[in-house]
This record gives structure tokens, C-alpha cells and sequence, in this order.
């Protein structure tokens, strides 16, 4: 073998080792062998390109043989494409530029059936005016809706004191990256001469919410959490702000997230859980879980492609709603990924989240994954009418540890046991005191964490200049689990695999409408991530609700699955489960920042 050859191999097996190839990487092991030559050629300033024993060592790793007289006739091709990939790169493509294919969750001959008729809202009792105004921190929009619009309370009082709150217990939970006080101030001042002109737009008029910080805000920065993104401006306001802004809702603050949408690590440090603040609050909506549980806003609007509204709504206590995949536009929101990406709220009581929903869903012109499908909220519905499924054997089975370091040791199986128990206690409210007949089903037998490629490889196409012009060292976490390493890792996913997986995609679909054949809502324990993940790529819209504490004091929660664009039944039934139980009405007493630990003495 001569030296290139021998070079082009030890580069190759380097490159392999940084990214752990896997044996279906060939098309991007080609890429990255083509642009190392190139690098080691750069005082020749030759453009990259693909050799014949490129192609053996990246052949041998796929596990495929390829003929001397094959590889020949690739090489033009290939190089080619190089050129293509090259022009492509020269576009620099911002985050919000979508690509021309759109996933649509509806099947072909799916009938879809949507709600009918006008909103109805629950009869509540109309608060008393409050003593104190932050005896209402923790009020829910629904009871802070009856008291803007009785008059009880001006827009201008909760704004101010909600910015308070958020001050004072910021640098404990460090939840906000901007306050968004004079836009916030100006609203509330224009809600309040609006309801005295007897101009009320409805239940969330007046009331301040928080925005996760990947939803762009004209004026105000937009920095996705990121370390490399602190000063970024977006000279628009997302859809789903304008929304809420015609709504008469009072923007107070940007929330943070973890730094592009993971975790709950930001650029400034770490969000953490109001009810044990030496514990995170999970993520990636970290700051507008965060808030929402310490009585800081009246609501947030978190996203959701893998579990971010799911994870820190359950760690903080709060209620989430993951809607429909297509029902919510993310124009002006961060993409990671295309296909999942959902936008929903994050409140303290599930009707409302169904009211914040009615405010921000539908077709806007510019999201084409948006579908025109009806919806409304009735408070009133008869959840008895409804087919109520139960994963059967995931409240049966031992849950999975969520310590993955140490699943066995004695500690990990009793909080997996406690938190079966309470899993189970959801059910006997659920049949005896709703009275509730409960349809036992199980999720389809399908490996729908193999369809993980087509995350990881449009997640690094939204970010792929990031990865390339090695800004990625700016991101703040940089281990093997952290985005700089996925992006790296799925620049070898080949295109082949991403298009097979979006087709293994259309067969999960269909085993999962069988299942919505069978019943309306299913009710699920939110521990382990079967759930979770296939209705994450199939589309189906979530509650996450609180559903009591385990024995250290921090929250737990419950599920329910929809059918796809009937977030109007899951509320219903959440909302039914929720009125049961008083797990909702529970707050942190008191929002402290953790004791430092004693350091030890060490004597001579």
C-alpha cells in the first residue's frame, strides 16, 4: 500500500474512532475522508476528493464488497456530488429554512374526526379579590382570567407583581435569560383600557405568560439557550407569540431552555426544580416549567420533539400539553427537527392548557406541517362516552431506572417501586371514583427507537453550518451525549438509512391507528420512554399532569395519549382525573437555595 493510501486509512480510522461509526456509514465516512485529505493538502489548496481506496476502507466498515471495476465507475459520481454538497454549503441555510418535504401524521383514507360545536368553559366561582396580590402567584389562568375580567385585579398589578417574582427567585432557579419589561408593562396598560372600554378578547386577556427562548421576539434577543447564540436577534415575532399577543396575553419574560433544545444546561448556567433546587428542573422547556411550578408566570410555552415538555413538566409538577404533530406552527420557533417539533403550553390545571391551545393552534400560511383541523374545548364533555384504554402492562411491569449507572442497586429498585405504586394508585381513582371502565391495550410490538435516525440526522442538518465551521466548541455541554457530539456523529447517517427510516416511520403510523381504532384516550404511567418515544414519531398529542410525590418530596406525574387532532377528548379526560385528585393545588412552600455541604476536615 503506498503512503497516501496508508495516510487516507489512518485518517479514515481516526475520523471513525472521534465519531463511532456504525457499519451503515458509508456515504458520510466518504465525506469526511475526502475533506481530511483535503486538509492535509491544504498548502496545495486542492478541493476534496474521493479516491478508489477510499472506497475500500469505507466499504470494509459497511461490511459491503465493491469491485474494482464498480469502484471505478463511482468515482465520478462521487466526486460530483462532492461539488453539489459544496454549492449547497455556499447557500448557508439558515435554521428557518425548512426542508421542501413535509411529514404528515394523517394516513392516506385516515378520517379525522374533529370537535364540534363552540368553546365551553367550566363554571368556576369568581375569586374574591386577593389582600396581597401574590396570594394569586399560583392562581390558575383560569381564576386569573375571572379576576382581570371582573376587574378584580388589573393586568398591570399581576404584571408587576409577576416581574417581582421572577427577580426574586431567578438567581435561585436561574429560569429567565431576558425579562421583557417594557413591552410587558405597555401590554398590561393597554389590557387594562381595553376591558374598562368593554373590549375583553377572553380568558387569557391580561394575563402574563413566559416564552421558552427559542421563539423569536422582535426587539429582544432569541439565543436558544446556547453558549455562541447570547446575542443573537431575530427581527420577527414567532406566530405563536403574535397569537397570544392578539389574545391580550402580557409577555413577561424569554425562559430558558437547555442550550439547543437539550437538557436543562444553558449558557448561564443550570435551571433548577422549585420543589428541590438542588435538582434540576429537567428540560429542555426547563425555565417555563420552572416558573410555571414557583408561581412566577400565569403560564409557559414550552416545545416538544423527544419529551421537552413531557420530562420538566413532570420534575417541576406542573401540566403539559404536547399537541397533534401539524396542529400548532413553529414559524419563528428554533427547528431541530422538522419532522417532530411541536409547540404547547405549560400550566398549573389542565383546562388550561386547553384554553392557552384555542389561542395558538391553526394554519398561519407559512408552517406547511400546520393542517386546518378544527378544534374547540367543551369542559362539559362526558368523558363516560368516551373508550378509555390503559397500558395494561406498563402498570403491571417494574418501571426502568431512570439511573442508568446504577439500574440494580437497592436504592434505584425501591424508587422504581415507589413509583409503580403510585403509577397504580392513578388507576383505582381513575375506575372507583370516577367510575371509569378501563379497556386494557398495549402499545404495538414495533422498535420505535430505531426510527431514532431521523432525529439525529435532521437535527444536524439544522445545524450542520454550526458543525462545520467548528462554532460547536462555543456550546457549553461537550460530552458523548451532548448535541456537538450528535451533530458530528450524524453527519455519517447516509441518506439511503434516513429515507428507510421515514418509510419504517409509515409503518408505525399504521400500527399505531389500529390502536386509536380500539379506544379514545389511554391512560399510561409517564416513567419509561415506550411511550413516549413512539408518540413522539407518530404524532399523538399528550397531557402530562401532577400525580402526587414520591418520599424526598419532588413531583411525579400521569399520561394520557389522543388520537391524532383530538386534544379536546385527552383534556377531557385528564381534566376529569385532575378534578379527582388535588395533586394540581400543591405548590412549593418555600423557593430556598440549596445548603452548600459541609467540606469535611480533614485532620492530621
Amino acid at each position: 500500500m503506498n503512503s497516501a493510501a496508508e495516510f487516507d486509512r489512518r485518517r479514515f480510522l481516526a475520523v471513525s474512532a472521534t465519531f463511532g461509526i456504525a457499519n451503515t456509514l458509508f456515504p458520510g465516512a466518504l465525506l469526511a475522508m475526502a475533506q481530511a485529505q483535503s486538509a492535509s493538502a491544504s498548502d496545495k489548496k486542492e478541493p476534496p476528493k474521493i479516491t478508489k481506496e477510499m472506497i475500500d476502507h469505507a466499504a470494509t466498515v459497511a461490511g459491503v464488497h465493491i469491485s474494482n471495476e464498480h469502484k471505478e465507475m463511482m468515482l465520478d459520481n462521487l466526486n460530483d456530488a462532492l461539488k453539489d454538497y459544496d454549492a449547497i454549503h455556499a447557500l448557508h441555510l439558515q435554521n428557518s429554512v425548512a426542508p421542501a418535504l413535509i411529514f404528515q401524521p394523517i394516513l392516506p383514507g385516515m378520517k379525522i374526526h374533529s370537535p364540534v360545536g363552540p368553546t365551553q368553559l367550566s363554571q368556576i366561582a369568581a375569586p374574591q379579590a386577593p389582600k396581597n396580590i401574590e396570594d394569586v402567584a399560583f392562581f390558575t389562568v383560569r381564576e386569573l382570567g375571572e379576576l382581570v375580567r371582573t376587574k378584580k385585579v388589573s393586568s398591570v398589578a399581576l404584571t408587576e407583581m409577576y416581574l417581582e417574582r421572577l427577580k426574586r427567585y431567578d438567581p435561585i432557579l436561574k429560569f429567565v435569560v431576558t425579562l421583557t419589561t417594557d413591552r410587558a408593562m405597555a401590554q398590561a396598560r393597554e389590557a387594562d383600557r381595553d376591558i374598562v372600554a368593554g373590549k375583553y378578547r377572553g380568558p387569557l386577556h391580561g394575563l402574563p405568560w413566559g416564552a421558552k427562548d427559542l421563539l423569536a421576539v422582535k426587539g429582544y434577543k432569541t439565543t436558544w439557550g446556547a453558549g455562541g447564540f447570547e446575542d443573537q436577534r431575530i427581527d420577527e415575532d414567532a406566530t405563536v407569540v403574535q397569537r397570544l399577543d392578539k389574545a391580550g396575553a402580557v409577555l413577561i419574560a424569554k425562559l430558558t431552555l437547555g442550550a439547543l433544545a437539550m437538557g436543562d444546561e444553558w449558557f448561564g448556567g443550570k435551571t433548577k426544580n422549585p420543589w428541590k433546587t438542588d435538582q434540576g428542573s429537567s428540560g429542555s422547556s426547563a425555565g417555563s416549567s420552572s416558573a410555571t411550578a414557583a408561581g412566577c408566570v400565569a403560564f409557559g410555552i414550552g416545545t416538544e420533539t423527544l419529551g421537552s415538555i413531557s420530562s420538566p413538566s413532570t420534575r417541576c409538577g406542573v401540566t403539559g400539553l404536547r399537541p397533534t404533530f401539524g396542529r400548532v406552527p413553529r414559524t419563528g420557533a428554533m427547528a431541530l427537527c422538522w419532522t417532530m417539533d411541536k409547540i404547547g403550553p405549560i400550566c398549573r390545571a389542565v383546562e388550561d392548557c386547553a384554553v392557552v391551545l384555542e389561542a395558538i393552534q391553526g394554519p398561519d400560511g407559512k408552517d406547511g406541517s400546520v393542517n386546518a383541523v378544527p378544534y374547540s374545548w367543551n369542559a362539559k364533555m362526558d368523558v363516560h362516552k368516551l373508550r378509555i384504554g390503559y397500558l395494561k402492562e406498563a402498570f403491571e411491569k417494574e418501571p426502568k431506572s431512570e439511573d442508568e449507572d446504577e439500574p440494580n442497586t437497592k436504592r434505584a429498585r425501591e424508587r422504581r417501586l415507589e413509583q409503580m405504586k403510585i403509577d397504580n394508585a392513578a388507576l383505582e381513582v381513575l375506575t372507583g371514583k370516577l367510575g371509569i371502565k378501563l379497556i386494557p391495550v398495549k402499545l404495538p410490538d414495533f422498535g420505535f427507537e430505531h426510527l431514532m435516525p431521523i432525529l439525529s440526522a435532521e437535527a444536524a442538518a439544522a445545524f450542520d453550518e454550526l458543525t462545520r465551521s467548528g462554532r460547536d466548541k462555543l456550546l457549553t455541554a461537550q460530552g458523548k451525549d451532548d448535541w456537538p457530539n450528535s451533530f458530528r456523529s450524524a453527519r455519517f447517517v447516509p441518506a439511503v438509512e434516513y429515507i428507510n427510516a421515514n418509510r419504517a416511520r409509515t409503518l408505525a403510523m399504521q400500527e399505531m391507528s389500529k390502536l386509536f381504532e380500539q379506544v379514545d384516550v389511554i391512560v399510561c404511567p409517564t416513567s419509561g420512554s415506550s411511550q413516549l418515544v413512539a408518540t413522539n414519531f407518530t404524532g399523538q398529542p399528550a397531557v402530562i399532569l401532577p400525580n402526587g410525590f414520591r418520599a424526598d418530596g419532588t413531583p411525579t406525574s400521569l399520561t394520557f395519549l389522543g388520537s391524532l387532532y383530538r386534544e379536546d377528548q385527552v383534556c377531557a379526560v385528564a381534566k376529569a382525573y385532575q378534578d379527582a385528585t388535588d395533586w394540581d393545588e400543591r405548590h412549593p412552600e418555600k423557593i430556598e437555595a440549596p445548603q452548600e455541604k459541609p467540606k469535611t476536615e480533614i485532620k492530621s
